[in-house]
């Protein structure tokens, strides 16, 4: 008889129903909040270099230096979350974020701008683990793939409204007054934060743990990195993510405008494109991994194998530009690199105990972060060095690829056989345990 799969029900899972739907949501609605002030700058790139008077390597320093705070603090946050709890850090979440965008609205200069997204991302960077926990803490294990892909799904529609909304309101009552308000969203969600939010349901507490300063995070982190399967989700996150990151965060709209040929307006529109087909998709890949749990790697693997594919066709393809049908299909493909990358929660999940889901999903989330850093650096200075070659540069999308699937590869089998043992002890645990 073979063992039930990992989101079959357990003994212990959390109830979920409408009052689980309502404390996730707000927490949902603080990363919402959250994607929206970290892509804001998207859409007032232009608006930003007339403010404080740089140019695009230095614009470029905004993106790269809030993924830089963000992978860097996806550990602290990860162990923060574990050992003061989701309401907690997400309260202090909103703080930052919010105080970073306000900042970021009345920045006399480009260092003071600077570090207000830094600021910002730090902020940002305690919203998607605290919301995944929040998840599994309040979600049965089964339903732990669809709820985690939905919380990407809001945050993807938090990029729309910064495209959307945010870029109107820049453009009709300026730079100082549309930051600003906006920022009256965070302080909205940290409002609900503060008096509705609980970490988990009544009679669900988490085993306490002690707290012994540098030896608990040694402790947390090796244990975590230990399980093959949170070694798993960073590899998958790491392969999945960072292609349509990079597209969407700065080098989307200079290939499609200076390679391509293409307006400013038709490349956004195929920008939108790529934040809905995420969207769509992400519901598809939730709603099948919640009932087929195997196909978490197919997959991942199988949407690493379509960006490949579309990326080498528009690359390679003969003449000048690429035609118009090969870049919605490339854009649609790239629209799955987000759902996939979700996937690497899902393997990192059942590897570890309640008490270190922070901790392991952190580690995962760092993943996709450091590839997209590397990929946007690596990209700049090939553009550089090849006077704009983009087809070379954009080559540095497959090395990266390689280095992650040999990774994933190397690891699965280790993952799924500790996946399976730790879902019979789980099982057996539970049998033993004598009747209240």
């Amino acid at each position: 008889m073979s063992a039930p799969g990992p989101n079959a029900t357990l003994p212990g899972d959390p109830p979920g129903g409408r009052r689980a739907v309502a404390v996730w949501s707000i927490g949902v609605a603080v990363y919402f909040v959250a994607v929206i002030f970290r892509t804001s700058l998207g859409v007032a790139g232009l608006d930003a270099a007339g403010r404080f008077h740089v140019g695009a390597s230095a614009l470029s320093t905004f993106s790269i230096l809030q993924l830089l705070v963000y992978a860097g603090m996806q550990i602290p946050v990860g162990l923060l979350v574990d050992r003061l709890g989701t309401k907690k850090v997400l309260s202090i979440g909103a703080v930052l974020f919010t105080a970073g965008q306000l900042g970021f609205a009345f920045s006399p200069s480009y260092g003071t701008a600077l570090a207000s997204r830094a600021l910002l991302g730090c902020g940002d960077a305690m919203t998607f683990i605290s919301v995944l926990r929040l998840g599994t803490r309040w979600f049965p294990a089964r339903r732990g793939p669809l709820v985690a892909q939905l919380a990407g799904l809001v945050g993807m529609a938090g990029n729309l409204i910064s495209t959307l909304v945010l870029a109107r309101l820049l453009h009709s009552v300026g730079w100082t007054p549309a930051f600003a308000g906006s920022a009256l969203a965070g302080a909205v969600v940290l409002v609900l934060t503060l008096l509705f939010l609980k970490d988990h349901p009544e009679g669900q507490e988490p085993e306490p743990s002690p707290h012994q300063g540098a030896a608990y995070v040694r402790r947390q982190i090796a244990a975590s990195w230990r399980e093959p399967g949170t070694r798993l989700g960073l590899w998958v996150h790491f392969t999945t993510q960072f292609p349509a990151m990079v597209f969407l965060l700065l080098w989307g709209l200079p290939f499609l405008v200076e390679a391509q040929g293409l307006s400013r307006a038709t490349a956004g529109e195929l920008l939108t494109l790529v934040v809905l087909s995420n969207m769509v998709i992400g519901l598809v890949y939730g709603q099948i991994v919640a009932r087929h749990h195997s196909a978490r790697l197919p997959l991942a693997l199988g949407t690493v194998g379509a960006t490949a594919l579309l990326w080498a066709v528009t690359l390679a393809y003969p003449g000048e530009r690429a035609p118009m049908w090969l870049l919605l299909v490339l854009c649609a493909v790239l629209g799955a690199c987000g759902p996939a990358s979700m996937l690497g929660f899902d393997f990192a999940r059942p590897a570890n105990p309640p008490e270190r889901q922070g901790t392991a999903s952190g580690i995962t989330n760092m993943g996709g972060f450091i590839a997209s850093m590397t990929t946007l650096f690596a990209i700049g200075v090939l553009l550089d060095a090849t006077g704009d070659d983009y087809t070379v540069a954009f080559s540095a999308v497959f090395v990266l690829q390689a280095l992650g699937v040999s990774q994933i590869l190397r690891l699965r089998g280790r993952a799924a056989r500790r996946e399976r043992e730790r879902l019979v002890a789980s099982r057996v645990e539970t049998v033993h345990v004598p009747a209240a």
